[in-house]
């Protein structure tokens, strides 16, 4: 898996500019599944303190960057394109306030490395794509309390991206994709930091250079 990131990266990095049709960058609002339970765990385990008052705070929800390039193949319509992203999740987080204040906080980025195809129609049209590539998934754990602990941990996990787009100009475009992330549970020391794995959507806005 590593050596196909590397690849990848090496595609992303030093593919001439010269030899693309279309190369630019886009961002993305979007939401996956969210799977944090052992911060549940501590959550419940912090309201079995007496008189503790305690919350819990979770989300699914992304913001990302990325940047592409895109090579036509036989014509205009049937492209390969290949990106690179950076995904910062919403944290998730729980608190206790008894005689001590307690939290614990998660937070993870991603940077996914796709190569896909793409049925590219022109301006005002629809284009699809779809492809796969690698995640390097990168978790921080930080709890505050009885002490200060900080648990990191980074993981290379394959993905899969379908989507589809609204040209409305030589230069933007709008549009939707989806992703499936396989065994996206980032662990440390049998702790289990996030757990991203599973289907996300994004509504995206791209702009062509």
């Amino acid at each position: 898996m590593k050596k196909i990131v590397v690849l990848m990266f090496a595609v992303l990095c030093f593919a001439p500019a010269a030899f693309a049709d279309n190369w630019g960058y886009g961002y993305k609002l979007g939401v996956g599944e969210n799977r944090p339970s052992d911060l549940k765990d501590l959550h419940n385990y912090f309201s079995g303190f007496p008189s503790s008052d305690t919350k819990l705070e979770t989300s699914g929800a992304f913001f990302a960057a990325e940047t592409f390039y895109e090579w036509s193949l036989s014509n205009e319509v049937h492209k390969i394109g290949a990106k690179v992203d950076f995904d910062y999740f919403v944290e998730n987080k729980t608190e206790s306030q008894t005689t001590l204040y307690q939290e614990c906080t998660e937070t993870t980025y991603a940077i996914p490395l796709t190569i896909y195809y793409k049925r590219d129609n022109g301006v005002k049209a629809f284009a699809w794509f779809g492809g796969a590539g690698a995640t390097i998934m990168y978790t921080e754990m930080q709890y505050k309390g009885y002490n200060k602990n900080i648990k990191t941990k980074s993981k290379i996990i394959p993905h899969i991206v379908v989507g589809g787009e609204y040209r409305f100009s030589q230069l933007f475009a709008l549009g939707l994709e989806a992703r499936y992330n396989f065994d996206a549970k980032v662990k440390k020391s049998g702790i289990l930091l996030s757990d991203r794995s599973g289907f996300g959507g994004a509504v995206t806005l791209r702009f062509y250079l």
